[in-house]
């Protein structure tokens, strides 16, 4: 009896240490159930909270008011037609022959403001302008640099590197900035007359020469009374022709 006892004790403590065990298995998957749907909310305001701060430097460029440096040279509520070049963009008409006038599609940049003949705003328009790139210019539409370390009077002439620029008003294909070889064509501001005038009344001096800044050949004409008047008449021929010029090989004015 006793032995029997003892077994339904067994059998007992046994049946409550497996509910026990069934019942702390439960308790943790429902634990982690509430861990799982309390995460799920931070993590999307984490999300939300990361793309509005990644979003905050996009707003920051928008509200950003920037002029743009080509402003300066465009004319505000003028024509479209009569715009800088540097104040709208272009589409290039591959098909236009060479030297013929040709039709371009053009829209103004942002920030600029023109209108039509009519006076109402427009943004999309149409200019016409000769078909050829700006190097093919004539020299009276651009500005070139100027070099003053070639000699203008050297046979056969000199040219230079020079860096030329399209006018303002003036519609081209290409870029409006470009290179160009032209020959030296400086002045040091000496005149033509004068130097005739020298060699003509005191060339036998010299005084031609000191002038155009030869100060060997001057002194060579002056103790030398102008090579007898022979080097005196010969003078008056080569600055009558333009053969002897300045020093610093300028141009006569």
């Amino acid at each position: 009896m006793a032995a029997r006892r003892w077994r339904r004790a067994l059998r007992g403590l046994c049946g409550a240490a497996l509910f026990l065990s069934q019942l702390s298995v439960l308790s943790g998957r429902a634990g982690s159930l509430m861990t799982t749907k309390l995460s799920q909310p931070q993590s999307t305001l984490a999300k939300s909270l990361t793309s509005t701060s990644t979003n905050a430097p996009y707003f920051k460029a928008l509200e950003s008011t920037e002029i743009p440096p080509y402003l300066t040279n465009c004319p505000s509520n003028g024509l479209c037609s009569r715009l800088p070049p540097d104040c709208m963009t272009c589409n290039t008409n591959y098909s236009c022959i060479y030297g013929k006038t040709a039709t371009f599609d053009c829209k103004v940049k942002p920030h600029v403001h023109c209108v039509d003949e009519n006076n109402h705003e427009q943004e999309n328009f149409t200019i016409n302008m000769t078909c050829q790139f700006c190097w093919q210019l004539a020299t009276s539409d651009y500005v070139c640099t100027n070099s003053t370390n070639c000699m203008t009077v050297s046979c056969p002439r000199q040219r230079y590197n020079a860096t030329c620029t399209v006018r303002d008003h003036i519609h081209c294909l290409g870029n409006r900035v470009f290179p160009k070889m032209l020959y030296c064509n400086w002045t040091g501001g000496y005149k033509w007359s004068t130097a005739l005038a020298l060699s003509i009344t005191l060339g036998g001096f010299g005084a031609d020469r000191f002038y155009l800044g030869q100060w060997r050949e001057g002194l060579g004409k002056l103790f030398s009374f102008g090579g007898l008047g022979i080097w005196t008449l010969i003078d008056v021929l080569l600055i009558g022709v333009g053969y002897v010029g300045p020093a610093d090989g300028s141009l006569y004015i």
